[in-house]
């Protein structure tokens, strides 16, 4: 006989079954897709397969940033029992010191315990293949093929195409909503030049793999793939010889060099002296070469063709002639004469001829390079007409060209000055910016656009990528600039007698092949007071000063003169004379760009060409015919 007690304790058990029964069902039945879908996330591992990098070309189709197979090694933490220990079982089969272990150790530690940790890279075949033999006593060690950037050109691109080099904690700090590429370690993405600038175009987009894991997360087996994309191909407006052959001709100087096509903006070549191996960054600089780097004073790392700022000197004599004119403040007729020096507000301002040039007249202003002629217009046009036409120019702006630090130099007004100096502008300012000294600064550049508009009469825009996956980025050929055709053609006309006229300061650079002669203009930049005292006793030569007190030197011009296709700037850092030290230079390079290669000595006066064969020889001029092109990629 069942006791009352012994029911309600059955209603109770049986109640608990019913319930119990009916959870079940809701798992197993009503709920089980739900959790079926939960245990195949945690059996399947989603990883990020990185895409090859865009690959970069000249405008001819020659490979200047390219990818070569690297082979390297990784550790998986979590397939791992003592990490530790077998990267020391590892270091003895590939190079791998002490505090390398210690390194690759702080970093696994840092990361996911799913996520590989590169170990080593750049092994060689018979490396990577010690390791994969070796792969059953090397728990969690995976040898792997794949990409790393590789810049076949060298250090004659260096500030052009910049570098790439591992994600950091400050590259990720810098980014809002980062890619999840930029998490697997030891990425790479651009750092400087185009690698940088075009980031986004060149990364590609990450590829994934599913892969099945147990329950402890060993991977079992691949499941299936979905590849990356890779990133798109850039091709420059840059000719791979001509870039070589200003390296070649500004080595042993601190200079920069700039041409560009004044038909189209196409910049052809952009120089700066020293360059430095991209290379080396990619493959991890030693402290030893870096230092190197750092430590020159001549500052290879510094990109000195659109960072570098430099007072233009007389290269600027054509922007202060120019407002004048245009503002009908002088005729091309009318003379200033020249002492030597004129006196303003109790103030000697000197022309670089100390006995003076006597009369002069527009043409022989620009020929002769007299600064007391525009020491008298900039007293007669003003500080606000002169700088509105360096505008005009080029001058005082930053094109929109994708390299690092591109520099919008300085085209001072009576504002900037109250507001940055806290000072009033007085007649000495003018008068100084009226010659390219002051405050005006300008880069090599800035100064090769400000010459293809003169050559041109339109605003003349830098374009320095030239394609896109193959599809066209139009140039812009540039609106009039509005300026008299008849004041323009004074200006040229002053250039011209420059280069190919007797005591035109740049008439020992002068070309005398007649198709392809040349106008241009020198400039001497003083970066250094001359003291009174010092005018008294005799001013100090440049070659016999420190380098760092000589005068920048510098040349601008374009080519032919009666069918202009090229505009050339050149700064050589401390050297001098522009006539001396930067005309030469500018001259050999725009031969070169019109004849497609080492200009032929019948271009140069005959007087000069035994002296120009020999140094023409001694050049370090390779041929890029060869490699990759750009319908290869």
């Amino acid at each position: 006989m069942i006791s009352r007690r012994g029911l309600i304790l059955g209603s109770g058990m049986a109640g608990f079954a019913v319930l119990l029964g009916s959870r079940m069902r809701q798992l197993q039945v009503n709920e089980a897709d739900q959790f079926r879908l939960l245990a195949e996330e945690n059996r399947i591992n989603i990883r990020l397969l990185p895409p090859p990098r865009g690959q970069v070309f000249d405008r001819n189709g020659l490979l200047i940033a390219g990818n070569q197979q690297n082979y390297r090694v990784t550790i998986i933490r979590d397939e791992v029992d003592d990490p530790k220990q077998t990267l020391t079982n590892l270091s003895r089969l590939i190079p791998l010191p002490p505090e390398e272990v210690e390194r690759i150790l702080e970093e696994m530690s840092k990361r996911s315990r799913l996520v590989p940790v590169t170990v080593a890279d750049r092994l060689s075949w018979e490396d990577v293949s010690q390791v994969a033999v070796n792969a059953p006593a090397l728990p969690g060690i995976t040898p792997e093929f794949g990409l790393s950037r590789f810049y076949p050109r060298g250090d004659d691109f260096a500030h052009i195409i910049g570098y790439v080099g591992p994600v950091s904690d400050y590259d990720l700090s810098r980014i809002e909503n980062p890619d999840p590429l930029l998490q697997i370690p030891k990425f790479q993405i651009g750092k400087t030049g185009i690698e940088n600038k075009l980031e986004a175009s060149l990364r590609g987009k990450a590829g994934t793999k599913r892969i099945e894991v147990n329950a402890v997360g060993r991977v079992m087996r691949e499941l299936g793939r979905d590849e990356a994309t890779k990133g798109e191909t850039v091709q420059l407006t840059i000719d791979t010889k001509l870039q070589n052959f200003v390296q070649a001709r500004l080595a042993g100087e601190s200079a920069a060099a700039v041409v560009i096509d004044v038909t189209n903006g196409d910049l052809v070549a952009i120089g700066s002296a020293p360059a430095f191996d991209p290379n080396k960054f990619v493959r991890g600089i030693s402290v030893a070469d870096y230092a190197s780097l750092t430590e020159n004073k001549y500052r290879p790392l510094a990109n000195k063709a659109v960072q570098g700022t430099y007072p233009p000197g007389s290269t600027f004599k054509m922007v202060t002639a120019l407002a004048a004119i245009e503002a009908g403040e002088i005729t091309a007729e009318e003379t200033v004469y020249c002492g030597g020096h004129t006196e303003v507000a109790n103030r000697r301002f000197h022309c670089w001829k100390r006995g003076g040039h006597g009369k002069m007249d527009l043409h022989n202003s620009l020929k002769q390079s007299c600064d007391v002629y525009y020491y008298d217009l900039a007293q007669r046009v003003g500080i606000e007409r002169i700088s509105a036409m360096a505008r005009k120019l080029g001058l005082g702006e930053r094109h929109n060209v994708p390299m690092s630090a591109v520099s919008s130099g300085l085209t001072p007004t009576k504002a900037w000055k109250a507001e940055n100096r806290g000072a009033d502008w007085v007649i000495g300012d003018s008068l100084n910016a009226a010659i390219g000294q002051g405050f005006v600064l300008a880069s090599p550049l800035q100064l090769a656009v400000m010459t293809a508009r003169l050559a041109t009469g339109r605003a003349v825009e830098p374009r320095l990528v030239r394609a896109v996956n193959e599809q066209e980025v139009p140039p812009t050929l540039g609106a009039p600039l509005e300026l008299s055709k008849t004041s323009l053609d004074y200006i040229r006309q002053g250039m011209f007698a420059v280069s190919n006229e007797q005591r035109g300061t740049g008439y020992s650079s002068r070309i005398a092949d007649k198709e392809r002669r040349m106008a241009g203009k020198t400039g001497t930049s003083q970066v250094r007071n001359i003291t009174a005292a010092e005018r008294r006793a005799g001013v100090f030569r440049n070659e016999d000063l420190p380098w760092e007190r000589r005068d920048h030197a510098l040349f601008v011009g374009f080519a032919p003169y009666d069918n202009p296709r090229y505009a050339i700037s050149v700064v050589v850092e401390h050297g001098g004379g522009g006539s001396r030290a930067a005309a030469p230079i500018a001259r050999d390079i725009i031969l070169a760009a019109q004849f497609d290669g080492i200009p032929p000595l019948s271009a140069y006066p005959e007087s000069q060409r035994g002296r120009i064969q020999s140094a023409l020889e001694e050049l370090q001029i390779d041929d890029p015919k060869d490699g990759p092109k750009v319908s290869e990629a």
